[in-house]
């Protein structure tokens, strides 16, 4: 499926939300309207707040609220990726020049820290203190997530469930905080709120190891991998995978190659391939079908309509996606 078929059943919904996006970003400084606009015309998929329309129309009816809820999460997630580029030092975003790129590190902080703070003032304005909970909760979590990941990456120490604790907190909590502030933003029960928290977690661990298998490639191009992520230290759970089924010796020259030959091609395909030969991608692959089958039970207690369909093949959309 598209994500334009998915998206059908809140198809006017979603084009009232951008209005409402970009209204959320003006401001009296010339130089910050600029940058703004950059970020708008250079969008990504918008799958997050899709999550937050969906969720909130598979548990009630679409309110107000619900498009306060869609800005407020994409106001935070678009504050995230600026600091991220910083952050990373990267130049590009979707294949444009990111704003550090252009602006330079000083103005890409500031440009993130004021979407951050729009977002929090328009909770506040509108009296929307339970989503504003929801998505300080989601903050709180990402920071401590990309902060456990830095501290771990320097000693290459990541077992497997210290893995899932980085990916929950750093990527699952912001599709989680989606989900949970779609259901509360319709007035549903503190338990369907929670639920559809869980859901969104059980979703974003799926949607981030799909993403650690994009370093192998995927399909028929698996083997011919972007490496990006041994290049960055990053441990994955294919490379942890690999990690615990090699004897001593080979976890040393494993260890060796990340960390100090990570720029070596030649090291660093040798790497790959026994990622691949211990049966790190199929290992990956499982775990992420696994979360995505408990995630979806979670929604056999919700009534079918064309939001719970759409709901479901955005999540397959999630997992099968080619980029």
């Amino acid at each position: 499926m598209s994500l334009d078929k998915i998206q059908i059943p809140i198809a006017s919904e979603m084009a009232a939300f951008e209005v409402k996006f970009k209204g959320s970003m003006k401001s009296n400084v010339a130089l910050l309207d600029t940058v703004t606009r950059y970020i708008v015309k250079r969008k990504g998929k918008q799958m997050r707040p899709m999550f937050v329309f969906l969720a909130a129309k598979v548990c009630g009816k679409i309110q107000e609220s619900t498009y306060t809820a869609a800005t407020l999460i994409e106001l935070l997630h678009t504050a995230t990726l600026v600091h991220d580029d910083v952050v990373d030092e990267a130049n590009y975003r979707r294949g444009f020049f990111s704003i550090n790129a252009l602006w330079k590190n000083k103005i890409a902080v500031l440009v993130g820290d004021f979407l951050l703070s729009r977002g929090l003032l328009l909770a506040i304005e509108k009296k929307e203190h339970a989503l504003l909970e929801i998505v300080s909760k989601a903050v709180k979590e990402m920071s401590e997530g990309e902060l456990l990941q830095i501290e771990k990456a320097r000693r290459l120490d990541i077992k497997e469930d210290v893995y899932f604790q980085i990916i929950r907190q750093k990527t699952a909590s912001l599709i989680a905080s989606c989900c949970s502030c779609g259901a509360s933003s319709v007035k549903s029960k503190e338990e369907t709120v929670e639920k559809m928290w869980a859901f969104g977690e059980k979703i974003g661990i799926a949607f981030q190891i799909k993403d650690d298998l994009f370093d192998f490639g995927f399909g028929d191009k698996i083997g011919k991998p972007t490496g990006i992520d041994i290049k960055e230290k990053k441990m994955t759970l294919p490379l942890i995978y690999a990690l615990n089924q090699s004897t001593f010796m080979e976890k040393r020259r494993i260890i060796n190659t990340i960390k100090n030959h990570n720029q070596d091609k030649e090291r660093v395909a040798e790497l790959i391939d026994y990622v691949i030969n211990s049966g790190g991608i199929e290992y990956a692959a499982q775990k992420m079908e696994n979360y995505k089958s408990e995630a979806l039970i979670l929604l056999d207690d919700f009534i079918d309509s064309e939001a719970k369909t759409s709901l479901i093949e955005l999540v397959e959309y999630a997992i099968r996606r080619k980029k």
